[in-house]
């Protein structure tokens, strides 16, 4: 067994949290739990007959000051950058840490969701923002980890990322 660090880096409730225990424990919760610091987690995924054990750094929310620790993103084999449809802001906030993962640990594999896929009548991301994103080469993915919406799905696309690099 192979075991990769990632990290979920985001804004302030975007999801992460909620996106992790969605995909490791399969449940939701509708109370908000701030983290302080980092949660970690751990669960194994099977690509191409590898073994993979994704270990799951949920690190605190970041807005103003994108203070992301350079310690939390030491050792990281791949990044899921999350982003809230209903806030556009935490777009940029992660466009600002995919930045600040590239000059701490260099280019790794990274996708990008977009959370609260079931309040997409509320969204005020502009989706020709996430269309050249896209062209770019981002990979990314509407999730919604209240109604368990693409989570696995995200998972897997970025664990075949890492195994790819193996």
């Amino acid at each position: 067994m192979i075991k990769m660090k990632v990290c979920m880096l985001g804004a302030f409730a975007v999801g992460k949290t909620s996106l992790v225990q969605q995909y490791v424990n399969s449940i939701f919760s509708e109370k908000y739990q701030t983290t302080l610091g980092v949660k970690i987690d751990k669960k194994s995924v099977s690509i191409n007959d590898q073994t993979l054990e994704l270990i799951l750094w949920d690190l605190a929310g970041e807005d103003e000051f994108i203070e992301v620790r350079s310690s939390y993103l030491r050792g990281s084999s791949g990044v899921i950058l999350v982003a809230d449809g209903t806030r556009a802001e935490t777009l940029d906030i992660a466009l600002m840490l995919k930045q600040k993962v590239d000059r701490e640990v260099g280019e790794i594999p990274f996708i990008l969701l977009v959370n609260k896929a079931d309040l997409a009548d509320n969204w005020t991301i502009d989706q020709t923002r996430l269309e050249q994103l896209k062209q770019d080469g981002w990979f990314i993915m509407l999730t919604s980890a209240k109604d368990s919406a693409n989570v696995e799905d995200a998972y897997l696309a970025l664990a075949t990322k890492l195994q790819q690099t193996l």
